[in-house]
C-alpha cells in the first residue's frame, strides 16, 4: 500500500500559532477575528499528532500576513496557554514567542454576571484578574464573580 500525506504549504509571510489545545483552533480564529474574508491564505491542522507530546494532539493555525499583537496573545492564552508563536518573514522564523497568562485580562471576557456594570451600557471593559492558571479561574475586577474555562470558553 502506498502512504500519502497532506502537506500543508510554508508561508511567505505571517504568523504560525503552534501547539494550540487540541479541538481550539477554530476558537482561537474566532478570537482573532479571522473569518477568510481578509484574502488571506490561512490553514488550520486539527487533531494532529504533537511531536513534543507522545500520544497528544494539538491544533495548528498559520495565517499569512498577520502579525499578533499583545491583546491576540493574551486571548489566545485564556483558551490555550500552552500554545507558541512563530513569526514567519521570507519562509523563516525570524521570532518566536510562547504566550503566557497575564495576571489581568481588560476587554477580552464577557462577564457572565448580566448585572455587572460591565455588561451595562457605560463605557466601561470588562476587568479580569488571574486567580489561577491551571485550571483557569478568573475574577471580574467590578462584581467579584470567579469564571472557569468553560465560562471563558463561553463568553468569547
Amino acid at each position: 500500500m502506498v502512504e500519502k500525506s497532506l502537506r500543508v504549504q510554508k508561508i511567505v509571510n505571517g504568523t504560525v500559532i503552534d501547539h494550540i489545545t487540541s479541538g481550539m483552533a477554530l476558537k482561537v480564529m474566532k478570537i482573532l477575528g479571522i473569518g477568510g474574508e481578509e484574502g488571506d491564505i490561512v490553514s488550520i491542522l486539527m487533531n494532529v499528532p504533537s511531536g513534543h507530546n507522545h500520544g497528544k494532539k494539538k491544533d495548528i493555525v498559520k495565517v499569512e500576513n498577520k502579525e499578533l499583537n499583545i491583546e491576540d496573545i493574551d486571548r489566545i492564552a485564556l483558551i490555550s496557554p500552552k500554545a507558541s508563536i512563530n513569526y514567519i518573514k521570507d519562509f523563516k522564523v525570524f521570532k518566536k514567542d510562547v504566550v503566557k497568562l497575564p495576571q489581568v485580562f481588560k476587554g477580552i471576557v464577557k462577564c457572565r454576571n448580566p448585572n455587572c456594570v460591565s455588561n451595562s451600557r457605560e463605557p466601561i471593559k470588562s476587568h479580569f484578574t488571574l486567580e489561577k492558571e491551571d485550571p483557569i479561574l478568573i475574577k471580574c475586577y467590578y462584581c467579584s464573580i470567579l469564571m472557569d474555562k468553560e465560562d471563558v470558553l463561553n463568553s468569547i
